[in-house]
């Protein structure tokens, strides 16, 4: 099942199309509170979501959705300022695919992301409530920064760190990477799921933008700040490291 939230009719008929050759079901809402009630009755796996609505706009509909689904979201847009990347990626966002798009170009994007997991971190447990302990050897770990990939769990300092799915396969890469250089074009291929599935490998300067806003969002969260790096270390024009210890 998928969900197609916006309000230009043509649009909204061109993206049901493109999700529907991908193979899914689709309802359609032109309004962002009528995209919000079908994403809660139909709990869909890939949700797309204009920007520019009438009344509440796309950011605003992300970040309710954020609150109760994990669907895959596909923000569409006419924007291209990376203020705007940045706030979308920021309310919740798995991808940011800018208008006018190409429908190869969508169903690509979205065929990337049914192959990342869907499940987010899950809200802490209570300490009362039982709860199992991954063993030390399913982490990995730099400097106070640990990563469960099984559970998919990201700890700063013993502190859960509430990370979306692209930001936590960019942690859990460059933590794997244990200080060699990831470059930025291998994690657009990692998050489109194409490094190792023989993709196209193209990787545009709007792919290059989004990682860079992925690691801004995922440095904020930590509390790590570029100018004097404790865990990721800019490698300017190429990519990103871990700090040495």
């Amino acid at each position: 099942m998928a969900v197609v939230i916006e309000d230009e009719p043509d649009i909204r008929s061109l993206v049901c199309e493109v999700l529907e050759q991908a193979g899914f079901e689709t309802r359609a809402a032109g309004t962002g509170a009528e995209g919000i009630a079908l994403v809660r009755e139909h709990d869909p796996v890939v949700t797309t979501l204009d920007v520019s609505m009438p009344g509440m706009d796309g950011f605003e509909v992300a970040k309710r959705l954020r609150t109760f689904s994990s669907t895959y979201l596909v923000m569409l847009t006419a924007r291209t300022d990376e203020i705007d990347t940045l706030q979308g990626l920021q309310s919740g966002a798995d991808d940011y695919v800018t208008k006018p798009f190409r429908p190869r170009e969508l169903r690509a994007r979205v065929e990337a992301m049914l192959r990342r997991p869907r499940t987010l971190q899950a809200d802490p447990v209570p300490a009362a409530a039982p709860q199992s302990v991954p063993a030390d050897d399913e982490w990995v770990e730099h400097d106070g920064l640990r990563v469960n990939e099984a559970k998919r769990i990201a700890t700063a300092d013993g502190a859960p760190v509430a990370l979306t799915r692209s930001e936590f396969d960019i942690l859990l890469e460059l933590l794997s990477a244990q200080g060699r250089v990831v470059r930025k074009e291998s994690l657009v291929l990692l998050l489109r799921g194409e490094r190792h599935t023989g993709g196209s490998g193209y990787v545009s300067e709007s792919d290059i933008r989004a990682i860079e806003v992925h690691v801004a969002n995922l440095r904020r969260k930590l509390g790590d700040q570029p100018s004097e790096p404790r865990w990721i270390e800019t490698v300017r024009g190429i990519g990103y490291r871990l700090t040495a210890r």
